[in-house]
């Protein structure tokens, strides 16, 4: 067994990411999808040359329709339009405006009102499609829902097209080997990139007692990467999902939950109570859509947080959710551990 690198300990205890670190390096491998490309996002920053838009069920308000559209930005970045409120500046899309990572991630501006939930699997798209300028409109704090997890978004973006706008890509990575541990057996740690490689690397395993099990994959982060794994649904136990169904509706945060057996994976002990999506079929009785989903729609979509420039480098990450990779991205920039490439 290699000696684990966790280089500059940010957070957690070190015997305990030692002991996670043992237990992912053992774990096989589900899936390898691995590119030659070294700058498979290309070298120039992009933007949208049109707007597009995706409808669907609202996420916490399921008898309301959500609309999001995508649309080009003349100021770098990503930033969400509020078009229900008046005199409220666009909230950029950076680790310094997360409101809350508890259950999904929350980025709020100025205003408390001024904000949109579960923004996750909405800014994955930044890194996984390799899009730098775009302003998101929609007229509320609520995202749509889908069936196909983020596809709808995904799609739409590519009518909208994506262009470049003559301008360098900016490249940050990591100063030097970061980790962090969490409390639960988890971690995840950044390794900088090398020399003119302008990947990201990552490698992913979950832990699941359940139907799920132990899924680990190492993939190269392309726009077919990305899309393929865009289509994985969020996942729930059962007893979850029962949960929100009934004591659940007496919290505000999921009463009006718009999850259906349709849109997310609903897995038990021995089974899942609801059908894979077929893509993802590891031919053994178990689907690779969980792990796919953590890490397109989940990690993916935390590290899309640093709004300094496309993140490039290795990621691994054991057991950990949006808590710790949040945590994680805030602690870069306390730090100050990134840097930009040449």
């Amino acid at each position: 067994m290699s000696e684990p690198i966790i280089g500059r300990l940010v957070a957690g205890e070190e015997s305990q990411v030692r002991k996670a670190y043992e237990a992912f390096e053992v774990q096989p491998v589900t899936d390898r999808r691995l590119t030659d490309n070294l700058a498979p996002y290309g070298l120039e920053e992009t933007t949208l040359e049109g707007s597009a838009s995706a409808e669907g069920v609202g996420t916490f308000e399921k008898r309301k329709n959500a609309v999001l559209t995508f649309g080009p930005s003349t100021v770098p970045g990503w930033w969400i339009h509020r078009t229900d409120l008046k005199e409220q500046l666009d909230v950029k899309v950076s680790v310094r405006n997360v409101w809350t990572s508890a259950r999904n991630i929350v980025l709020r501006a100025g205003s408390p009102h001024n904000y949109l939930r579960m923004v996750e699997h909405i800014i994955a798209l930044r890194l996984g499609l390799g899009v730098d300028n775009v302003r998101l409109s929609i007229a509320g704090g609520d995202p749509p829902l889908f069936d196909r997890s983020s596809l709808d978004l995904v799609e739409a973006v590519q009518k909208a097209r994506i262009i470049p706008t003559g301008r360098p890509a900016r490249y940050v990575t990591v100063k030097e080997p970061v980790t962090i541990g969490g409390t639960r057996g988890d971690f995840v740690t950044l390794l900088p990139a090398e020399g003119k490689d302008r990947r990201m690397h990552l490698d992913v395993a979950i832990a699941w007692n359940t139907v799920i099990g132990e899924q680990r994959i190492q993939v190269d982060l392309s726009p077919e990467t990305f899309t393929y794994g865009a289509g994985a649904r969020t996942n729930a136990t059962q007893s979850q999902y029962l949960m929100s169904k009934t004591v659940g509706k007496l919290f505000a945060d999921v009463r009006h939950m718009g999850y259906t057996k349709d849109n997310i994976l609903i897995h038990g002990k021995k089974g899942f109570i609801t059908t894979p999506r077929p893509e993802f079929d590891l031919g053994d009785g178990r689907s690779a859509e969980p792990i796919w989903h953590r890490t397109m729609m989940d990690l993916v979509a935390a590290i899309a947080l640093i709004d300094r420039g496309r993140f490039v480098g290795t990621v691994k990450s054991y057991r950990a959710g949006h808590t710790l990779d949040v945590r994680l991205m805030t602690l870069l920039y306390m730090l100050d551990l990134l840097e930009v490439l040449d």
